[in-house]
């Protein structure tokens, strides 16, 4: 038997990756929803759907600065509907308007008053509407005067003019569960005088960093010791897929020390991500101290999974309060792609977030790769947007260079277990990452 078929016959012992994940996805729900204020409220997922109780504008005003008036009234000024630039010069034979100006009205005056024939009142943009007006004239469209003024032309018949209701009727969904909730949003919900909504709260991470050899940054590795770049890094990461993240930093592969700390987080976390010890190796405390349930204090399960880079991933819980958690490999490179093939779903799922996975797009490969036959690849690249529709990715550093390559990437090639090379001008799938440059 070749290497290659070696390699083919262990990968096919793997757990496929769509399986793996599928099983640990149903076990989570989302996080219970709390009733939260508008500016609060900003940047988590709506928990049910809003409607509108009132309506925007609540009340007909004026659009724009200027007078408003009666139609009827403007009907002999310049030709109806026709653009200032385009109108005849006036002659004083009727081709002008003059109506009394009776008063003015801001965004602040709130006695009701009523047009009569022949007038008009000076208003400014989000004054209420007199009663009996349908139009307001902008204030180029006039001589601009106090006391009367000349209308120069007509326009439309409600023009200048928003009626209550306009935009947002009594009763209109005004966004539905599962949203993110937007500054634009927020707006919405303020003019349509909601003060408050259930949302699902950003789900509290906390990072742990395990091994003996690990040390703080600041310093360059030596033979027996490893930078701890991983906890900076999924603490990063637990940010941008929307959590409130907390770094502990280093743990030493101690068993009750572990199992201890874990357990101390827990009553602050909805979810604690791991890195190191994941495989079956001396150094590997981790998944030996994890995997074994403890009174009261939940599981993790350990599998190998179908997936390139890091094949080995653990999910479970931990502590009375059974905390979910994410158990990553080591590797930076590895660590960060598990992030985003499990962790950044499962902070979606907690979060109340449709879709939990990232948005993917099918693109023209650039360069020619392989990959390991049997294992799901996820290899860093750059994706860009054709001229003309459809998009291109550009494979970067991947394999033992994958660190390397994603600090560059904003998108994952994703070559499937079957495929051993793809070629260049061949359609691929990628999944795009959102670094918010």
């Amino acid at each position: 038997m070749t290497a290659t078929a070696d390699a083919e016959a262990a990968a096919n012992e793997l757990m496929p990756l769509a399986e793996y994940l599928g099983s640990v996805l149903r076990r989570l729900r989302a996080l219970p929803p709390l009733d939260l204020d508008l500016t609060q409220a900003h940047g988590n997922v709506l928990a049910a759907d809003v409607f509108a109780p009132h309506p925007f504008p609540a009340f007909d005003q004026a659009a724009i600065d200027g007078y408003a008036a009666r139609w009827e009234d403007l009907a002999g000024a310049g030709r109806i509907g026709s653009h200032p630039s385009s109108l005849p010069k006036f002659d004083n034979k009727g081709r002008t308007v003059r109506l009394n100006v009776v008063g003015d009205l801001g965004a602040a005056s709130w006695r009701p008053v009523r047009l009569t024939p022949g007038t008009c009142f000076s208003v400014a943009a989000g004054a209420p509407l007199p009663m009996g007006a349908d139009v307001v004239v902008p204030v180029h469209w006039t001589d601009q005067g106090m006391a009367a003024v000349e209308i120069l032309h007509a326009p439309k018949r409600g023009s200048g003019v928003r009626r209550a209701g306009e935009e947002i009727s009594v009763g209109q969904v005004l966004a539905r569960a599962g949203t993110y909730v937007s500054p634009p949003m927020v707006a919405t919900f303020a003019a349509s005088g909601i003060g408050h909504v259930m949302v699902r709260p950003s789900p509290r991470v906390v990072v742990v960093a395990t091994g003996d050899e690990l040390v703080d940054v600041g310093r360059p590795s030596q033979p027996g010791q490893v930078v701890d770049a991983n906890s900076h890094a999924l603490t990063a990461a637990a940010v941008e897929a929307g959590a409130l993240a907390y770094r502990i930093g280093i743990c030493d592969d101690d068993p009750e020390g572990l199992r201890g700390l874990l357990e101390d987080q827990t009553l602050r976390a909805d979810l604690i991500i791991t890195t190191g010890g994941t495989g079956t190796g001396p150094g590997d405390m981790l998944r030996r101290v994890l995997s074994r349930p403890g009174t009261g204090r939940g599981k993790v399960d350990f599998t190998d999974v179908a997936l390139s880079p890091g094949t080995s991933l653990g999910f479970g819980t931990v502590g009375g309060e059974e905390v979910p958690v994410v158990c990553l490999p080591g590797e930076p490179g590895a660590a960060l792609i598990g992030f985003e093939v499990l962790a950044w779903p499962v902070i979606q799922l907690l979060a109340g977030a449709e879709p939990v996975f990232r948005h993917s797009v099918k693109a023209h490969l650039l360069e020619t790769v392989s990959s390991p036959g049997g294992l799901r690849e996820f290899r860093p690249a750059h994706v860009a947007e054709r001229r003309g529709g459809g998009h291109t990715v550009q494979p970067l550093a991947g394999g033992p260079y994958t660190l390397s390559g994603l600090s560059e990437a904003n998108g994952l090639l994703v070559l499937g277990e079957r495929v051993t090379t793809a070629a260049a001008g061949s359609t691929v799938d990628v999944l795009l990452l959102d670094r918010r440059r």
